[in-house]
């Protein structure tokens, strides 16, 4: 009889034993990996969550969650995090934490864009209104909107029902910005199933909520201590990921926090408008310093990496290139004082400038996105301190004899070598030249230049 099936039978069933064996091993190996957005989300924080999104495998990485703690940021910054994190195979959760934490502005856009929102006690969310329009009167007092479907109103302006959102705002150009965020965070809440009603009351009357209500009132879907208890709470539920239902496997994931690296933290440096804004003056004064000094290198050195540093971070941030011309043309007429002189009409003017476009340069209302009021009023102080002790060094060396030239031997001492007849020969600084006087002058006679033609010297006898 052959033995031979017997033995296959045999090795498939090994096979099989091994793979199942394997399988539960595997899943052990998944993992959670936790992103921090602490601070100010810009274009550093941008650069770190979309490139560890783009980085993680739905083998190796069962969730992804972005703790949060932030008053908020710059437009551009979050829909570039929001489009990496709907663009993710992996699912995405948004944890405000830890107690004390917020997901302002910026953060509750954010949060609405994941699929799962979770928020520790102790912690709010809300204050969605864009920054352009922040400070403004975005809207009289109006009547109470509409009932939302299914009865009650969702829409409160501090998350409790019945409490208006407000009327539209009359401005044209307000009434488009305004829209277009009601727009977005509301395509937000309806992708991940959330209250939709009290995202558009964040965005047009900067509602604000506390965990419980924000539970309450479907704007999260749990209240979790920390890590470990928020994957416990989730685990099982199922999500929308790349627009596919998924059911999330979450107990027992291996939690991996990834911490911002050397180059995100080098970004969120040279980003910050302070830190750009004197790094452009940097560069402006070290070309200029290298141009009145050609050869010095050090400084137009210095000066040149400066400036194409400060340029690349005001390239990723909002600025008012007016405002930055501004401070530029402050700079060259404070120069041209140096070397003009016009009695402070151009160094006035150039401070002037300066000051003006150092107010206009960055948008201050974007949180952690302003420029001090002290770093402008220092660095200030410090260009026309600077520019106006150079001119008045100029000045005071207008006023001083001459030193060089054929002009600075005019005064000098000097000792007679030889004399014949009306001419002869004196030393004068080190150095023998032709001489003539109106009178002989013996030989080791003292004597002071008193006049220049060409090489030929006119002194006198030293009294």
């Amino acid at each position: 009889m052959d033995q031979r099936p017997r033995w296959y039978a045999v090795v498939v069933l090994a096979v099989v034993l091994a793979a199942a064996l394997a399988m539960p091993s595997a899943a052990a190996d998944r993992r959670a990996v936790v992103l921090e957005i602490d601070g100010a989300i810009g274009p550093a924080v941008a650069d770190y969550v979309g490139r560890e999104l783009a980085a993680v495998r739905p083998r190796d990485t069962g969730l992804v969650i972005l703790r949060i703690d932030t008053p908020g940021g710059l437009e551009t910054s979050m829909r570039a995090i929001i489009r990496a994190i709907l663009a993710t195979p992996v699912p995405v959760a948004a944890y405000v934490a830890p107690s004390g934490a917020r997901a302002a502005s910026a953060g509750t856009y954010i949060a609405y864009a994941c699929a799962i929102a979770a928020m520790a006690p102790g912690t709010n969310l809300g204050a969605a209104t864009p920054v352009q329009l922040q400070g403004l009167p975005l809207a009289p007092a109006g009547p109470p909107p509409a009932p939302a479907p299914g009865g009650g109103n969702k829409n409160a302006g501090a998350g409790k029902p019945g409490e208006p959102a407000g009327a539209a705002p009359e401005d044209t150009e307000t009434r488009k910005i305004l829209n277009d965020s009601v727009a977005y965070i509301r395509s937000l809440a309806e992708l991940n199933g959330r209250n939709a009603d009290w995202a558009e009351a964040a965005v047009r009357s900067a509602a604000s909520l506390p965990a419980a209500d924000a539970l309450t009132l479907h704007v999260i879907d749990v209240i979790a201590t920390d890590v470990p208890d928020l994957l416990r709470q989730i685990d099982g539920r199922t999500v929308t990921v790349a627009g596919k239902p998924e059911r999330l496997a979450t107990a027992g994931l291996d939690i991996v926090t990834i911490a911002p690296d050397w180059r995100t933290r080098l970004l969120a440096v040279v980003t910050d408008p302070n830190i750009a804004y004197l790094l452009m003056l940097l560069g402006a004064y070290g070309l200029i310093f290298e141009l009145m000094s050609p050869g010095a290198v050090l400084p137009g050195l210095i000066g040149a990496i400066s400036l194409l540093v400060a340029l690349f971070a005001l390239n990723l941030l909002p600025i008012d290139y007016a405002g930055a011309g501004l401070v530029l043309l402050g700079i060259a007429l404070m120069v041209a004082e140096a070397f003009i002189g016009t009695f402070g009409v151009l160094g006035v003017g150039g401070i002037v400038a300066f000051v003006f476009g150092s107010v206009l340069m960055f948008h201050g209302n974007a949180p952690g996105f302003g420029l001090s009021i002290s770093v402008v009023v220092a660095a200030t102080v410090i260009t026309a301190g600077f520019f106006f002790l150079v001119l008045a060094m100029l000045l005071r060396s207008r006023r001083r004899p001459v030193v060089t030239g054929g002009e600075a031997l005019i005064g000098a001492a000097g000792e007679v070598v030889s004399w014949d007849g009306p001419a002869g020969r004196v030393r004068v600084e080190g150095e023998l030249w032709q001489a003539r006087a109106r009178q002989p002058v013996p030989p080791r006679t003292r004597i002071k230049v008193v006049g220049r033609d060409g090489l030929v010297l006119t002194v006198e006898p030293q009294r």
